[in-house]
Protein backbone atom coordinates (compact mmCIF):
# COMPACT_ATOMS: atom_id res chain seq x y z
CA UNK A 1 0.00 0.00 0.00
CA UNK A 2 1.72 3.36 -0.92
CA UNK A 3 1.60 4.75 2.18
CA UNK A 4 2.16 8.77 0.78
CA UNK A 5 -1.14 7.89 -1.11
CA UNK A 6 -4.34 9.74 -0.32
CA UNK A 7 -6.72 7.58 -2.87
CA UNK A 8 -9.37 6.14 -0.76
CA UNK A 9 -9.16 2.86 0.18
CA UNK A 10 -12.47 1.85 1.33
CA UNK A 11 -16.07 4.08 0.86
CA UNK A 12 -19.44 2.87 2.40
CA UNK A 13 -23.25 3.44 2.40
CA UNK A 14 -24.58 3.21 5.95
CA UNK A 15 -28.06 2.07 6.70
CA UNK A 16 -28.48 3.96 9.84
CA UNK A 17 -26.15 6.57 11.45
CA UNK A 18 -24.49 4.61 14.44
CA UNK A 19 -23.59 2.00 12.13
CA UNK A 20 -21.71 3.71 9.61
CA UNK A 21 -20.03 6.04 12.28
CA UNK A 22 -18.85 2.90 13.57
CA UNK A 23 -17.10 2.34 10.42
CA UNK A 24 -15.29 5.53 10.21
CA UNK A 25 -14.33 4.67 13.98
CA UNK A 26 -12.25 1.70 12.50
CA UNK A 27 -10.21 3.23 9.69
CA UNK A 28 -9.86 6.49 11.64
CA UNK A 29 -8.41 4.55 15.02
CA UNK A 30 -6.42 2.53 12.71
CA UNK A 31 -4.74 5.51 11.30
CA UNK A 32 -6.50 6.14 8.25
CA UNK A 33 -8.07 9.46 7.95
CA UNK A 34 -11.96 9.15 7.29
CA UNK A 35 -14.99 10.82 7.04
CA UNK A 36 -19.02 10.16 7.52
CA UNK A 37 -20.88 12.53 5.46
CA UNK A 38 -25.00 12.65 6.48
CA UNK A 39 -25.93 12.79 2.63
CA UNK A 40 -23.58 13.53 -0.21
CA UNK A 41 -21.27 16.70 0.27
CA UNK A 42 -21.08 20.06 -1.68
CA UNK A 43 -18.01 20.21 -3.39
CA UNK A 44 -16.61 22.82 -0.90
CA UNK A 45 -17.10 20.51 2.13
CA UNK A 46 -15.95 17.48 0.21
CA UNK A 47 -12.92 19.33 -0.46
CA UNK A 48 -12.13 19.88 3.29
CA UNK A 49 -11.92 16.56 3.36
CA UNK A 50 -9.97 15.03 0.23
CA UNK A 51 -7.27 13.40 2.24
CA UNK A 52 -9.17 10.74 3.68
CA UNK A 53 -8.50 7.02 3.12
CA UNK A 54 -11.67 6.28 4.38
CA UNK A 55 -15.28 7.98 2.71
CA UNK A 56 -18.88 7.42 4.21
CA UNK A 57 -22.08 8.29 3.89
CA UNK A 58 -24.75 7.54 6.38
CA UNK A 59 -28.72 6.83 5.58
CA UNK A 60 -31.81 5.99 7.72
CA UNK A 61 -32.14 3.30 4.99
CA UNK A 62 -32.95 0.10 7.90
CA UNK A 63 -35.84 1.81 8.91
CA UNK A 64 -37.10 2.34 5.17
CA UNK A 65 -38.89 0.10 2.75
CA UNK A 66 -37.70 -1.30 -0.64
CA UNK A 67 -39.80 1.55 -2.28
CA UNK A 68 -37.69 4.24 -0.85
CA UNK A 69 -34.46 2.40 -1.03
CA UNK A 70 -34.95 2.30 -4.88
CA UNK A 71 -35.83 5.59 -5.19
CA UNK A 72 -32.73 6.70 -2.44
CA UNK A 73 -29.46 4.75 -2.62
CA UNK A 74 -28.61 4.56 -5.89
CA UNK A 75 -27.57 8.41 -5.83
CA UNK A 76 -25.77 7.68 -2.43
CA UNK A 77 -24.18 4.48 -3.88
CA UNK A 78 -23.34 6.62 -7.28
CA UNK A 79 -21.41 9.32 -5.87
CA UNK A 80 -19.32 6.68 -3.29
CA UNK A 81 -18.96 4.67 -6.56
CA UNK A 82 -17.18 7.66 -8.84
CA UNK A 83 -14.63 8.05 -5.68
CA UNK A 84 -13.17 4.93 -7.10
CA UNK A 85 -11.91 3.56 -4.00
CA UNK A 86 -11.29 -0.24 -4.40
CA UNK A 87 -13.98 -1.39 -1.97
CA UNK A 88 -17.24 0.22 -1.78
CA UNK A 89 -19.36 -1.28 1.38
CA UNK A 90 -22.81 -1.42 2.15
CA UNK A 91 -22.57 -1.00 5.83
CA UNK A 92 -25.67 -2.93 7.80
CA UNK A 93 -26.26 -3.74 11.47
CA UNK A 94 -24.33 -6.31 13.18
CA UNK A 95 -27.12 -8.68 14.47
CA UNK A 96 -28.75 -8.11 10.69
CA UNK A 97 -31.57 -5.92 11.45
CA UNK A 98 -33.32 -6.52 8.58
CA UNK A 99 -36.61 -7.79 6.89
CA UNK A 100 -38.39 -7.47 3.61
CA UNK A 101 -40.25 -4.91 4.58
CA UNK A 102 -37.80 -2.69 6.52
CA UNK A 103 -34.06 -1.99 5.58
CA UNK A 104 -34.26 -5.02 3.07
CA UNK A 105 -30.16 -6.14 2.84
CA UNK A 106 -30.96 -8.06 -0.33
CA UNK A 107 -32.95 -5.01 -1.90
CA UNK A 108 -29.81 -2.79 -1.03
CA UNK A 109 -27.51 -5.25 -2.33
CA UNK A 110 -29.84 -5.53 -5.68
CA UNK A 111 -29.05 -1.99 -5.75
CA UNK A 112 -25.66 -1.81 -5.31
CA UNK A 113 -24.54 -4.31 -8.16
CA UNK A 114 -26.50 -2.07 -10.95
CA UNK A 115 -23.80 0.71 -9.24
CA UNK A 116 -20.80 -1.34 -8.79
CA UNK A 117 -20.72 -4.55 -10.65
CA UNK A 118 -18.90 -7.18 -8.91
CA UNK A 119 -18.80 -11.16 -9.82
CA UNK A 120 -20.18 -11.42 -6.24
CA UNK A 121 -20.81 -9.41 -2.97
CA UNK A 122 -18.46 -10.81 0.13
CA UNK A 123 -21.68 -10.92 3.06
CA UNK A 124 -19.03 -10.34 6.67
CA UNK A 125 -21.62 -9.68 9.62
CA UNK A 126 -19.73 -10.87 12.12
CA UNK A 127 -17.12 -8.64 14.08
CA UNK A 128 -14.97 -10.49 17.04
CA UNK A 129 -14.31 -6.98 18.19
CA UNK A 130 -17.87 -6.36 19.15
CA UNK A 131 -18.77 -9.59 20.28
CA UNK A 132 -20.28 -10.73 17.29
CA UNK A 133 -19.47 -14.15 15.76
CA UNK A 134 -20.00 -15.76 12.85
CA UNK A 135 -19.91 -20.17 12.63
CA UNK A 136 -20.50 -22.17 9.60
CA UNK A 137 -23.35 -19.69 8.83
CA UNK A 138 -24.96 -18.78 12.11
CA UNK A 139 -24.67 -15.33 13.72
CA UNK A 140 -24.32 -15.29 17.20
CA UNK A 141 -24.46 -11.67 19.53
CA UNK A 142 -22.63 -11.11 22.80
CA UNK A 143 -24.49 -8.93 25.63
CA UNK A 144 -23.57 -8.55 29.29
CA UNK A 145 -24.70 -11.63 30.87
CA UNK A 146 -23.18 -14.32 27.70
CA UNK A 147 -23.21 -15.03 23.51
CA UNK A 148 -26.27 -15.84 22.47
CA UNK A 149 -27.41 -17.44 19.38
CA UNK A 150 -29.48 -14.95 16.66
CA UNK A 151 -32.23 -16.58 17.21
CA UNK A 152 -32.29 -16.75 21.15
CA UNK A 153 -31.26 -13.61 22.12
CA UNK A 154 -32.92 -11.94 24.46
CA UNK A 155 -33.27 -8.66 22.57
CA UNK A 156 -33.18 -9.48 19.08
CA UNK A 157 -35.87 -11.40 19.07
CA UNK A 158 -38.10 -8.89 20.37
CA UNK A 159 -36.95 -6.28 18.25
CA UNK A 160 -39.90 -4.37 17.71
CA UNK A 161 -39.59 -3.81 14.21
CA UNK A 162 -37.17 -6.53 12.82
CA UNK A 163 -37.17 -9.37 15.16
CA UNK A 164 -35.14 -12.22 14.71
CA UNK A 165 -36.26 -15.91 14.14
CA UNK A 166 -33.24 -17.08 12.40
CA UNK A 167 -29.76 -17.14 12.96
CA UNK A 168 -28.38 -18.65 9.11
CA UNK A 169 -28.26 -15.27 7.68
CA UNK A 170 -28.43 -17.32 4.10
CA UNK A 171 -31.71 -18.48 5.11
CA UNK A 172 -33.16 -15.02 6.73
CA UNK A 173 -31.99 -13.68 3.45
CA UNK A 174 -34.03 -16.16 0.89
CA UNK A 175 -36.82 -13.53 1.65
CA UNK A 176 -35.20 -10.44 0.53
CA UNK A 177 -33.29 -11.36 -2.84
CA UNK A 178 -33.81 -14.05 -5.40
CA UNK A 179 -30.03 -13.87 -5.71
CA UNK A 180 -28.06 -17.13 -5.24
CA UNK A 181 -25.08 -17.46 -2.52
CA UNK A 182 -22.33 -19.63 -0.91
CA UNK A 183 -21.19 -19.63 2.43
CA UNK A 184 -17.56 -19.69 2.94
CA UNK A 185 -16.86 -21.33 6.87
CA UNK A 186 -14.73 -21.68 9.17
CA UNK A 187 -13.04 -24.72 8.18
CA UNK A 188 -12.49 -23.11 4.32
CA UNK A 189 -11.14 -20.27 5.51
CA UNK A 190 -8.53 -22.26 7.58
CA UNK A 191 -7.41 -24.59 4.51
CA UNK A 192 -7.58 -22.82 1.20
CA UNK A 193 -10.39 -19.84 1.03
CA UNK A 194 -9.28 -19.08 -2.28
CA UNK A 195 -10.39 -22.46 -3.72
CA UNK A 196 -13.74 -22.25 -1.78
CA UNK A 197 -14.07 -18.44 -3.48
CA UNK A 198 -13.84 -19.72 -6.90
CA UNK A 199 -16.11 -22.60 -6.22
CA UNK A 200 -18.84 -20.86 -5.03
CA UNK A 201 -18.36 -18.60 -8.35
CA UNK A 202 -17.98 -21.44 -10.47
CA UNK A 203 -21.20 -22.16 -8.87
CA UNK A 204 -22.66 -19.06 -9.83
CA UNK A 205 -23.26 -17.67 -5.88
CA UNK A 206 -23.67 -13.92 -6.14
CA UNK A 207 -23.98 -13.46 -2.39
CA UNK A 208 -20.77 -15.36 -0.13
CA UNK A 209 -21.26 -15.32 3.31
CA UNK A 210 -17.92 -15.48 5.33
CA UNK A 211 -17.55 -16.39 8.41
CA UNK A 212 -15.33 -14.71 11.15
CA UNK A 213 -14.88 -15.93 14.77
CA UNK A 214 -11.21 -14.77 15.99
CA UNK A 215 -8.80 -12.94 14.82
CA UNK A 216 -6.71 -15.70 12.72
CA UNK A 217 -10.55 -16.47 10.99
CA UNK A 218 -10.82 -12.09 10.63
CA UNK A 219 -7.56 -11.92 9.00
CA UNK A 220 -8.61 -14.36 6.41
CA UNK A 221 -11.37 -12.90 5.64
CA UNK A 222 -9.96 -9.68 5.13
CA UNK A 223 -7.43 -11.29 2.81
CA UNK A 224 -9.78 -13.24 0.78
CA UNK A 225 -11.59 -10.36 0.26
CA UNK A 226 -8.76 -7.51 -0.62
CA UNK A 227 -6.96 -9.97 -2.79
CA UNK A 228 -9.67 -10.59 -4.80
CA UNK A 229 -10.82 -6.85 -4.64
CA UNK A 230 -11.45 -6.50 -8.43
CA UNK A 231 -13.85 -8.95 -7.98
CA UNK A 232 -15.47 -8.73 -4.88
CA UNK A 233 -15.17 -4.84 -5.27
CA UNK A 234 -19.27 -4.50 -3.68
CA UNK A 235 -18.93 -5.57 0.24
CA UNK A 236 -22.02 -5.86 2.45
CA UNK A 237 -21.85 -6.18 6.39
CA UNK A 238 -21.25 -4.70 9.69
CA UNK A 239 -17.96 -2.73 10.18
CA UNK A 240 -16.55 -6.21 10.76
CA UNK A 241 -15.92 -5.43 6.95
CA UNK A 242 -13.11 -2.89 7.77
CA UNK A 243 -12.08 -4.74 10.97
CA UNK A 244 -10.77 -7.85 8.80
CA UNK A 245 -9.60 -5.52 6.03
CA UNK A 246 -7.86 -3.43 8.81
CA UNK A 247 -6.61 -6.64 10.16
CA UNK A 248 -4.92 -8.11 7.01
CA UNK A 249 -2.95 -4.73 6.59
CA UNK A 250 -1.68 -4.96 9.55
CA UNK A 251 -0.63 -8.70 9.44
CA UNK A 252 0.98 -8.22 6.06
CA UNK A 253 2.51 -4.98 6.82
CA UNK A 254 0.89 -2.62 4.64
CA UNK A 255 -0.18 -0.18 7.55
CA UNK A 256 1.63 0.05 10.89
CA UNK A 257 -0.78 -0.16 14.21
CA UNK A 258 -1.30 3.57 15.35
CA UNK A 259 -0.52 5.11 18.69
CA UNK A 260 -3.04 4.97 21.05
CA UNK A 261 -5.92 7.77 21.27
CA UNK A 262 -6.16 10.17 24.04
CA UNK A 263 -9.57 10.79 25.29
CA UNK A 264 -11.18 14.23 24.92
CA UNK A 265 -11.31 16.70 27.86
CA UNK A 266 -13.87 15.62 30.87
CA UNK A 267 -16.85 18.30 30.78
CA UNK A 268 -19.09 18.75 33.47
CA UNK A 269 -22.10 18.51 31.91
CA UNK A 270 -23.52 17.07 28.56
CA UNK A 271 -27.02 17.37 26.81
CA UNK A 272 -28.28 13.50 25.75
CA UNK A 273 -31.42 11.73 23.84
CA UNK A 274 -32.72 8.53 23.85
CA UNK A 275 -35.11 6.52 21.54
CA UNK A 276 -34.40 3.12 22.38
CA UNK A 277 -36.18 0.40 23.86
CA UNK A 278 -33.24 -1.59 24.57
CA UNK A 279 -32.82 -3.16 28.06
CA UNK A 280 -29.30 -2.15 27.45
CA UNK A 281 -30.29 1.12 27.09
CA UNK A 282 -32.38 0.99 29.95
CA UNK A 283 -29.65 -0.21 32.36
CA UNK A 284 -27.33 2.82 30.63
CA UNK A 285 -30.33 5.34 31.60
CA UNK A 286 -30.71 4.53 35.69
CA UNK A 287 -27.15 4.37 35.49
CA UNK A 288 -27.17 8.27 34.67
CA UNK A 289 -29.66 9.09 36.93
CA UNK A 290 -27.89 8.04 39.73
CA UNK A 291 -24.78 9.83 38.49
CA UNK A 292 -25.63 13.86 38.05
CA UNK A 293 -27.96 13.18 34.50
CA UNK A 294 -31.75 14.46 34.97
CA UNK A 295 -33.74 11.73 33.25
CA UNK A 296 -36.70 13.30 31.25
CA UNK A 297 -39.31 10.82 29.98
CA UNK A 298 -40.54 11.99 26.06
CA UNK A 299 -44.36 11.33 25.64
CA UNK A 300 -44.02 9.15 22.71
CA UNK A 301 -47.61 8.95 22.01
CA UNK A 302 -47.53 13.01 21.53
CA UNK A 303 -46.27 11.84 17.52
CA UNK A 304 -49.48 9.99 17.50
CA UNK A 305 -51.80 12.93 17.98
CA UNK A 306 -52.18 16.49 16.16
CA UNK A 307 -49.36 18.68 15.43
CA UNK A 308 -50.33 21.08 18.23
CA UNK A 309 -50.03 18.41 20.65
CA UNK A 310 -46.52 17.56 19.66
CA UNK A 311 -45.36 20.82 19.77
CA UNK A 312 -46.36 21.25 23.20
CA UNK A 313 -44.42 18.02 24.60
CA UNK A 314 -41.08 19.32 22.55
CA UNK A 315 -41.92 22.34 24.12
CA UNK A 316 -42.44 21.31 27.81
CA UNK A 317 -39.33 19.00 27.43
CA UNK A 318 -37.08 21.42 25.81
CA UNK A 319 -38.02 23.52 28.98
CA UNK A 320 -37.76 21.23 31.27
CA UNK A 321 -33.74 20.22 29.99
CA UNK A 322 -32.61 23.76 30.20
CA UNK A 323 -33.77 24.01 33.64
CA UNK A 324 -31.78 21.11 34.47
CA UNK A 325 -28.90 22.12 32.90
CA UNK A 326 -29.51 25.44 34.84
CA UNK A 327 -29.40 23.30 38.09
CA UNK A 328 -25.56 21.66 36.66
CA UNK A 329 -27.08 18.39 35.15
CA UNK A 330 -27.05 16.92 32.53
CA UNK A 331 -30.35 16.58 30.26
CA UNK A 332 -31.14 13.01 29.16
CA UNK A 333 -34.37 12.89 27.19
CA UNK A 334 -35.40 9.52 26.90
CA UNK A 335 -38.59 8.36 25.27
CA UNK A 336 -39.02 4.79 26.80
CA UNK A 337 -36.32 2.80 29.53
CA UNK A 338 -36.53 -0.68 28.19
CA UNK A 339 -39.18 -2.41 26.05
CA UNK A 340 -40.93 -3.81 28.78
CA UNK A 341 -41.39 0.03 30.03
CA UNK A 342 -44.85 1.67 31.05
CA UNK A 343 -44.17 4.35 28.58
CA UNK A 344 -43.21 1.16 25.50
CA UNK A 345 -47.32 0.08 26.71
CA UNK A 346 -48.73 3.72 26.67
CA UNK A 347 -46.86 4.11 22.89
CA UNK A 348 -48.39 1.40 21.72
CA UNK A 349 -52.10 2.13 22.78
CA UNK A 350 -51.62 5.75 21.25
CA UNK A 351 -50.48 4.05 17.94
CA UNK A 352 -53.41 1.91 17.98
CA UNK A 353 -55.95 4.34 18.43
CA UNK A 354 -54.00 6.72 16.18
CA UNK A 355 -53.80 4.35 13.05
CA UNK A 356 -50.56 5.53 12.24
CA UNK A 357 -48.09 3.69 10.49
CA UNK A 358 -45.24 2.10 12.73
CA UNK A 359 -42.14 3.62 11.16
CA UNK A 360 -43.57 6.46 10.50
CA UNK A 361 -44.38 7.11 14.38
CA UNK A 362 -40.62 5.97 14.99
CA UNK A 363 -39.10 8.72 12.64
CA UNK A 364 -41.07 11.42 14.44
CA UNK A 365 -40.33 9.90 17.87
CA UNK A 366 -36.50 10.45 16.53
CA UNK A 367 -36.90 13.89 14.82
CA UNK A 368 -39.15 15.18 18.05
CA UNK A 369 -35.85 14.03 20.16
CA UNK A 370 -33.64 15.48 18.05
CA UNK A 371 -35.54 19.03 17.69
CA UNK A 372 -35.06 18.77 21.68
CA UNK A 373 -31.29 18.46 21.57
CA UNK A 374 -31.46 21.38 19.11
CA UNK A 375 -33.16 23.88 21.45
CA UNK A 376 -31.79 22.34 24.32
CA UNK A 377 -28.11 22.83 22.79
CA UNK A 378 -29.03 26.26 21.68
CA UNK A 379 -30.03 27.70 24.67
CA UNK A 380 -27.13 26.12 27.06
CA UNK A 381 -24.52 26.38 25.53
CA UNK A 382 -23.53 22.95 25.80
CA UNK A 383 -20.98 21.59 23.29
CA UNK A 384 -21.17 17.91 23.77
CA UNK A 385 -24.00 15.39 23.03
CA UNK A 386 -24.81 11.72 23.04
CA UNK A 387 -27.81 10.50 21.05
CA UNK A 388 -28.93 6.91 21.72
CA UNK A 389 -30.46 4.81 19.31
CA UNK A 390 -29.80 3.75 15.77
CA UNK A 391 -32.92 4.74 13.82
CA UNK A 392 -33.23 7.65 16.71
CA UNK A 393 -29.72 8.86 15.49
CA UNK A 394 -30.50 9.63 11.99
CA UNK A 395 -33.60 11.07 12.49
CA UNK A 396 -32.43 13.46 15.50
CA UNK A 397 -28.70 14.00 13.38
CA UNK A 398 -30.56 15.61 10.45
CA UNK A 399 -32.36 17.90 12.88
CA UNK A 400 -28.77 19.39 14.28
CA UNK A 401 -28.16 20.61 10.87
CA UNK A 402 -24.66 18.39 10.46
CA UNK A 403 -23.24 17.46 7.57
CA UNK A 404 -20.21 15.36 8.52
CA UNK A 405 -18.56 13.72 11.49
CA UNK A 406 -14.96 12.65 12.37
CA UNK A 407 -14.06 9.94 15.11
CA UNK A 408 -12.09 11.73 17.82
CA UNK A 409 -12.08 9.20 20.88
CA UNK A 410 -12.99 5.70 21.24
CA UNK A 411 -15.10 4.52 23.84
CA UNK A 412 -16.47 0.35 23.16
CA UNK A 413 -15.82 -0.56 19.54
CA UNK A 414 -18.88 1.12 17.77
CA UNK A 415 -19.73 3.91 19.86
CA UNK A 416 -16.77 6.70 20.07
CA UNK A 417 -16.95 10.62 20.26
CA UNK A 418 -16.91 12.26 17.33
CA UNK A 419 -16.68 16.37 15.96
CA UNK A 420 -19.26 17.27 14.20
CA UNK A 421 -19.11 19.71 11.49
CA UNK A 422 -22.03 22.05 9.82
CA UNK A 423 -23.23 25.75 8.86
CA UNK A 424 -24.74 26.33 11.25
CA UNK A 425 -24.58 27.07 15.11
CA UNK A 426 -23.49 23.12 15.77
CA UNK A 427 -20.27 22.89 13.95
CA UNK A 428 -17.92 21.59 16.05
CA UNK A 429 -19.86 19.42 18.68
CA UNK A 430 -18.76 16.76 20.17
CA UNK A 431 -21.31 14.02 19.29
CA UNK A 432 -21.29 10.26 20.09
CA UNK A 433 -23.65 7.75 18.54
CA UNK A 434 -24.50 4.81 20.34
CA UNK A 435 -26.69 2.17 18.96
CA UNK A 436 -29.70 0.84 21.39
CA UNK A 437 -27.74 -2.45 22.65
CA UNK A 438 -24.11 -1.03 22.76
CA UNK A 439 -22.23 0.31 25.66
CA UNK A 440 -21.12 -0.14 28.93
CA UNK A 441 -23.42 0.49 31.77
CA UNK A 442 -22.30 3.82 32.71
CA UNK A 443 -22.09 5.11 28.74
CA UNK A 444 -23.57 8.03 29.25
CA UNK A 445 -21.21 9.28 31.84
CA UNK A 446 -17.50 7.92 29.89
CA UNK A 447 -18.72 10.33 27.24
CA UNK A 448 -18.63 12.92 29.82
CA UNK A 449 -15.82 12.08 30.90
CA UNK A 450 -14.24 12.31 28.05
CA UNK A 451 -14.25 8.56 26.27
CA UNK A 452 -10.56 6.89 26.11
CA UNK A 453 -9.73 3.28 26.17
CA UNK A 454 -9.76 1.53 29.50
Amino acid sequence: MDSGSTAPLVTWLGDDFTGSAAVMEVLQFAGLPSVLFTDIPSPALAARFAHCRGVGIASTARSRDREWMTENLPRLFDWLHRLGAPILHYKICSTFDSSPGSGSIGAAIEIGLQIRPADAVPLLTAAPQMRRYQAFGHLFAGMLDGVYRLDRHPVMTRHPVTPMTESDLLRHLVAQTSLPSALIDLEALGTDPQAALQAALTAGARILSIDSMEPVSEAAAGRLIWENRDALGLAAGSQGVEYALVRHWQDSGMIQPPPACPPAARCHQIAAASGSVSPVTARQLEWAGRNGFALLAFDAGAVCGSAEDLKAEEARLTAVAIAAAGLGQSPLVYSAAGNDSPEVAAFRQALARSGLDAHQANQRIGEALGRILDATLRTTGLRRAVISGGDTSGHAMRQLGLSALVATSPTIPGAPLCQAFGEGPHDGLEVALKGGQMGSEDYFGWIRDGGGNR
